[in-house]
C-alpha cells in the first residue's frame, strides 16, 4: 500500500507541479507526517524532490525530471480499455484518436497484459443510451469539440424555451448524459458564470478567430455535479395527491428516481389495494402527460386544477374511441 502511494505521491508531483503536504494529505486521506515520511523516502530512492517553504510553498519535482515509471497494474491496464468511449469519441471526431492510442497501449504492455486487456474490452459495453432512444443528433458536435479543446469563441443561434436565442460564448467543456450532449460555456457579454447547452438545441455554428481564457480553477465534473444537483432540486414546483393502484405503483416507479422512491414506500406500507401518494410536479401540464401514462390505474385528487386538467384530455380521449 504505501509503495503504492509513494509512486502515486511521485506522479502527481509530475502532472500537478508543486502540492503541499496538507493537498497530498488530502488527496490519499492520511495525516501530514506521514506525508512527511513519504517525502523522505522518495528523496532518499534517488528521487529530486525538494521543499520550498512559505505560504506559497509545497514540494515539487527538479525541473525537467520526468520519472520513466510505466509498470500498469493489471486491473489498471484492463480499465483503459472499459472507458466505453468509442461511440463518445466517434460523435466528436477523436475516434482514429481512441483507436490509435488503444493500439500504442496495447503494444507497450507486456504479452500477457494484452491479452488481459483485450478480454475484457471483448467481454463489457457501455452504452449509455436507454431504451427507445437515440443519441442526439449532434452535427455540431465535432467543431464544438474542437472549439473547446483550442478555447476558441463561438457564435451561435439557440433555439431555448423562450425562443431562437443569438449568443456569443466561450465553451468550457462537453458533457455526456443519458445520451444527450450539453455544452457548458459562458457568454462573452452579460451573465459571465457558464450555463448549459444542449448541443441540438444549436440551429447555427461560427467558429470565431478569437480565443479566450478560462477561469481559474474551473472544474467540470464538479460544475455539472452541482448544476444537475440544483436542477433537480429545483424542477419541482408543487406536488400531486393520486389514488394508486398497485399495478399504477409499478407504473409511478418509471417516471423518475423520486415517483420510484415514493412508490416503493408506498407499496411496502400497505397491503390494501389502492393507496394515496402524494409526488412532487412540475408543473399541471407536465404532471397530466405523464400520469396519463398511468391509465386507469391512478386517479388524481389534488389539485384540482391537474384534476380538471386530466378531465379535459380524457373526456378528448373518449369521442376517438367510442365506436
Amino acid at each position: 500500500m504505501r509503495a503504492s502511494r509513494l509512486l502515486s505521491i511521485l506522479l502527481l508531483l509530475q502532472t500537478r507541479g508543486r502540492l503541499t503536504a496538507e493537498t497530498l494529505a488530502a488527496e490519499f486521506e492520511v495525516s501530514v507526517r506521514t506525508i512527511y515520511r513519504d517525502i523522505d523516502q522518495l528523496s532518499a530512492a534517488g528521487a529530486p524532490v525538494y521543499a520550498d517553504r512559505g505560504r506559497s510553498g509545497g514540494f515539487q519535482l527538479m525541473d525537467g525530471y520526468r520519472t520513466r515509471l510505466t509498470g500498469l497494474t493489471d486491473a489498471e491496464a484492463e480499465t483503459l480499455f472499459l472507458g466505453g468511449l468509442s461511440g463518445p469519441a466517434a460523435q466528436m471526431g477523436f475516434s482514429g484518436a481512441v483507436t490509435t492510442m488503444q493500439l500504442k497501449l496495447l503494444a507497450a504492455l507486456p504479452p500477457e497484459r494484452q491479452a488481459a486487456a483485450e478480454r475484457l474490452a471483448g467481454r463489457f459495453h457501455l452504452d449509455p443510451v436507454g431504451w427507445y432512444q437515440t443519441t442526439d443528433e449532434a452535427e455540431r458536435l465535432p467543431a464544438i469539440a474542437q472549439a473547446v479543446w483550442n478555447s476558441r469563441r463561438i457564435s451561435v443561434r439557440y433555439e431555448s424555451w423562450k425562443g431562437e436565442v443569438a449568443r456569443e460564448l466561450e465553451p468550457l467543456g462537453l458533457i455526456l448524459k443519458a445520451g444527450l450532449w450539453y455544452l457548458a460555456a459562458r457568454a462573452v457579454e452579460g451573465r459571465r458564470e457558464p450555463r448549459t447547452y444542449r448541443v441540438s438545441n444549436i440551429l447555427d455554428l461560427t467558429i470565431g478567430e478569437a480565443t479566450f481564457e478560462r477561469p481559474a480553477g474551473f472544474d467540470l465534473a464538479a460544475w455539472w455535479a452541482e448544476t444537475s444537483r440544483r436542477f433537480e432540486a429545483d424542477i419541482f414546483t408543487g406536488t400531486a395527491t393520486l389514488r394508486v393502484s398497485r399495478i399504477g405503483l409499478n407504473l409511478l416507479a418509471k417516471l423518475g428516481a423520486e415517483q420510484a422512491r415514493i412508490a416503493a414506500e408506498a407499496a411496502t406500507g400497505s397491503t390494501n389495494p389502492w393507496v394515496e401518494v402524494t409526488v412532487p410536479i412540475e408543473s399541471v401540464a407536465h404532471a397530466a402527460t405523464d400520469f396519463l401514462r398511468l391509465g386507469p390505474e391512478a386517479e388524481v385528487l389534488t389539485p384540482a386544477a391537474l384534476r380538471d386538467a386530466m378531465r379535459s384530455a380524457a373526456g378528448r380521449l373518449a369521442p376517438l374511441y367510442r365506436d
